[in-house]
Protein backbone atom coordinates (compact mmCIF):
# COMPACT_ATOMS: atom_id res chain seq x y z
CA UNK A 1 0.00 0.00 0.00
CA UNK A 2 2.86 2.47 0.93
CA UNK A 3 4.46 1.60 -2.40
CA UNK A 4 1.72 2.51 -4.24
CA UNK A 5 0.54 5.87 -1.94
CA UNK A 6 4.59 7.03 -2.56
CA UNK A 7 4.31 6.65 -6.56
CA UNK A 8 1.04 8.12 -7.30
CA UNK A 9 1.42 10.82 -4.98
CA UNK A 10 4.61 12.97 -4.87
CA UNK A 11 6.52 13.58 -1.67
CA UNK A 12 2.86 12.81 0.65
CA UNK A 13 3.92 14.32 3.53
CA UNK A 14 6.66 16.97 1.81
CA UNK A 15 10.25 17.54 1.86
CA UNK A 16 9.90 19.31 5.27
CA UNK A 17 11.22 18.13 8.89
CA UNK A 18 7.96 17.20 11.10
CA UNK A 19 6.20 20.33 12.71
CA UNK A 20 7.62 18.55 16.19
CA UNK A 21 11.07 17.58 14.91
CA UNK A 22 12.34 20.47 14.08
CA UNK A 23 11.04 22.36 17.27
CA UNK A 24 12.16 19.54 19.45
CA UNK A 25 15.50 18.75 17.49
CA UNK A 26 17.18 22.02 16.34
CA UNK A 27 20.67 22.68 18.14
CA UNK A 28 21.60 19.70 19.05
CA UNK A 29 25.54 18.47 18.76
CA UNK A 30 26.30 16.24 16.37
CA UNK A 31 25.26 12.73 17.25
CA UNK A 32 24.25 9.10 15.63
CA UNK A 33 20.40 8.94 14.56
CA UNK A 34 18.26 6.09 13.84
CA UNK A 35 14.58 7.12 12.03
CA UNK A 36 12.64 4.10 12.31
CA UNK A 37 9.88 4.55 9.55
CA UNK A 38 11.38 7.31 8.14
CA UNK A 39 9.43 7.15 4.99
CA UNK A 40 10.22 9.62 2.10
CA UNK A 41 13.12 10.39 4.23
CA UNK A 42 11.87 14.90 5.06
CA UNK A 43 13.15 13.96 8.80
CA UNK A 44 15.95 12.09 8.14
CA UNK A 45 17.70 14.37 5.34
CA UNK A 46 16.77 17.65 7.90
CA UNK A 47 19.05 15.79 10.40
CA UNK A 48 21.78 15.15 8.11
CA UNK A 49 21.94 18.84 7.01
CA UNK A 50 21.79 19.63 10.96
CA UNK A 51 25.03 17.60 10.81
CA UNK A 52 24.11 14.44 12.09
CA UNK A 53 24.98 10.60 11.15
CA UNK A 54 21.58 9.32 10.27
CA UNK A 55 20.86 5.59 9.04
CA UNK A 56 17.22 5.92 8.06
CA UNK A 57 14.93 2.87 7.63
CA UNK A 58 11.34 2.20 5.71
CA UNK A 59 9.52 -0.48 5.03
CA UNK A 60 9.07 0.86 1.40
CA UNK A 61 11.79 0.57 -1.23
CA UNK A 62 9.93 3.05 -3.27
CA UNK A 63 10.20 5.67 -0.08
CA UNK A 64 13.50 4.89 0.24
CA UNK A 65 14.61 5.66 -3.52
CA UNK A 66 12.85 8.99 -3.33
CA UNK A 67 14.26 9.72 0.16
CA UNK A 68 17.76 8.85 -1.29
CA UNK A 69 16.81 11.71 -4.30
CA UNK A 70 15.70 14.12 -1.84
CA UNK A 71 18.92 13.83 -0.04
CA UNK A 72 21.29 13.97 -2.95
CA UNK A 73 19.29 17.04 -3.78
CA UNK A 74 19.73 18.41 -0.67
CA UNK A 75 23.46 18.34 -0.34
CA UNK A 76 23.38 15.33 2.51
CA UNK A 77 24.46 11.72 2.89
CA UNK A 78 21.97 9.43 4.46
CA UNK A 79 21.97 6.04 5.03
CA UNK A 80 18.96 4.71 3.70
CA UNK A 81 17.49 1.11 4.51
CA UNK A 82 15.13 -0.44 2.57
CA UNK A 83 13.37 -3.18 5.39
CA UNK A 84 11.01 -3.96 7.32
CA UNK A 85 11.37 -2.99 11.03
CA UNK A 86 9.65 -6.19 12.46
CA UNK A 87 12.63 -8.30 11.27
CA UNK A 88 15.31 -5.74 11.06
CA UNK A 89 17.90 -5.16 13.62
CA UNK A 90 19.45 -2.12 14.72
CA UNK A 91 23.29 -2.12 16.18
CA UNK A 92 22.58 -2.50 20.18
CA UNK A 93 23.30 0.82 21.88
CA UNK A 94 24.82 2.48 18.31
CA UNK A 95 22.33 5.64 18.38
CA UNK A 96 22.66 8.83 20.73
CA UNK A 97 18.64 9.25 18.81
CA UNK A 98 16.06 6.85 18.20
CA UNK A 99 13.30 9.00 15.88
CA UNK A 100 9.91 7.45 15.56
CA UNK A 101 7.59 9.18 13.39
CA UNK A 102 3.88 8.34 12.68
CA UNK A 103 4.56 5.20 12.71
CA UNK A 104 1.93 2.69 11.72
CA UNK A 105 1.87 -0.57 12.61
CA UNK A 106 -0.66 -2.72 15.07
CA UNK A 107 -0.28 -2.61 18.72
CA UNK A 108 2.06 -6.03 18.86
CA UNK A 109 4.18 -5.02 15.94
CA UNK A 110 4.41 -1.53 17.33
CA UNK A 111 5.68 -2.63 20.92
CA UNK A 112 8.26 -5.10 18.87
CA UNK A 113 9.51 -2.12 16.96
CA UNK A 114 9.83 -0.05 20.22
CA UNK A 115 11.54 -2.56 22.18
CA UNK A 116 14.14 -2.30 19.18
CA UNK A 117 14.19 0.80 19.52
CA UNK A 118 15.06 0.89 23.55
CA UNK A 119 17.77 -1.48 22.85
CA UNK A 120 19.51 0.95 19.78
CA UNK A 121 19.70 3.61 22.51
CA UNK A 122 22.96 4.00 23.56
CA UNK A 123 23.76 4.86 27.25
CA UNK A 124 22.57 8.72 27.54
CA UNK A 125 20.10 8.65 24.71
CA UNK A 126 17.23 10.29 23.17
CA UNK A 127 14.56 8.42 22.12
CA UNK A 128 11.60 11.04 20.16
CA UNK A 129 8.35 9.94 19.54
CA UNK A 130 5.58 11.52 17.96
CA UNK A 131 2.68 10.10 16.62
CA UNK A 132 -1.21 10.21 15.97
CA UNK A 133 -3.15 10.02 19.46
CA UNK A 134 -6.43 8.02 19.77
CA UNK A 135 -8.29 11.31 20.36
CA UNK A 136 -7.49 12.33 17.18
CA UNK A 137 -9.84 9.62 15.55
CA UNK A 138 -13.48 11.53 17.35
CA UNK A 139 -11.65 14.70 17.79
CA UNK A 140 -9.15 15.46 15.44
CA UNK A 141 -8.63 15.87 11.46
CA UNK A 142 -6.95 13.06 9.16
CA UNK A 143 -4.70 10.06 10.24
CA UNK A 144 -5.50 6.97 10.34
CA UNK A 145 -8.85 6.08 10.75
CA UNK A 146 -8.72 2.44 12.74
CA UNK A 147 -8.18 2.75 16.50
CA UNK A 148 -5.38 0.01 15.84
CA UNK A 149 -2.82 2.45 14.66
CA UNK A 150 -3.38 5.00 17.17
CA UNK A 151 -1.71 5.74 20.43
CA UNK A 152 -2.51 6.25 24.23
CA UNK A 153 -0.06 7.86 27.02
CA UNK A 154 -0.61 4.31 28.94
CA UNK A 155 0.51 2.31 26.06
CA UNK A 156 3.83 4.64 25.31
CA UNK A 157 4.63 4.35 29.58
CA UNK A 158 4.43 0.94 29.18
CA UNK A 159 6.66 -0.18 25.79
CA UNK A 160 9.37 2.51 27.19
CA UNK A 161 9.14 1.29 30.85
CA UNK A 162 12.68 0.86 30.46
CA UNK A 163 13.48 4.34 29.94
CA UNK A 164 13.22 8.26 31.92
CA UNK A 165 10.40 9.82 30.42
CA UNK A 166 10.63 13.43 30.58
CA UNK A 167 7.82 14.24 28.18
CA UNK A 168 4.38 12.12 27.15
CA UNK A 169 2.08 14.92 25.62
CA UNK A 170 -0.79 15.27 23.61
CA UNK A 171 0.12 18.08 21.27
CA UNK A 172 -1.83 20.02 18.22
CA UNK A 173 -0.98 20.11 14.85
CA UNK A 174 -2.81 22.19 12.34
CA UNK A 175 -3.40 20.59 9.04
CA UNK A 176 -4.56 22.10 5.91
CA UNK A 177 -4.66 19.93 3.08
CA UNK A 178 -6.78 17.83 0.88
CA UNK A 179 -9.93 19.51 1.64
CA UNK A 180 -9.22 19.03 5.36
CA UNK A 181 -8.80 21.53 7.58
CA UNK A 182 -8.20 21.74 11.76
CA UNK A 183 -6.26 20.35 14.16
CA UNK A 184 -4.28 16.64 14.35
CA UNK A 185 -4.34 15.57 17.88
CA UNK A 186 -1.07 13.70 18.18
CA UNK A 187 1.15 12.91 21.38
CA UNK A 188 4.75 13.45 21.86
CA UNK A 189 7.27 11.46 23.76
CA UNK A 190 11.11 12.01 24.97
CA UNK A 191 12.71 10.07 27.07
CA UNK A 192 16.13 8.66 27.82
CA UNK A 193 18.22 5.96 28.78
Amino acid sequence: MWDERYSTQGYVFGIEPNRFVSQELSGLAPRRVLDLGSGQGRNAVWLAAQGHDVTAVDLSPVATEQATRLAEESGVTVDFVAADLTTWEPEPAGFDLVLLSYLQLVPEKRSLVHGKAVRALAPGGTLFLIAHHLDNLEHGVGGPQSPEYLYTEDELRKDFVALTIERLDRVLRPVDRAGMSGEAIDILLIARR
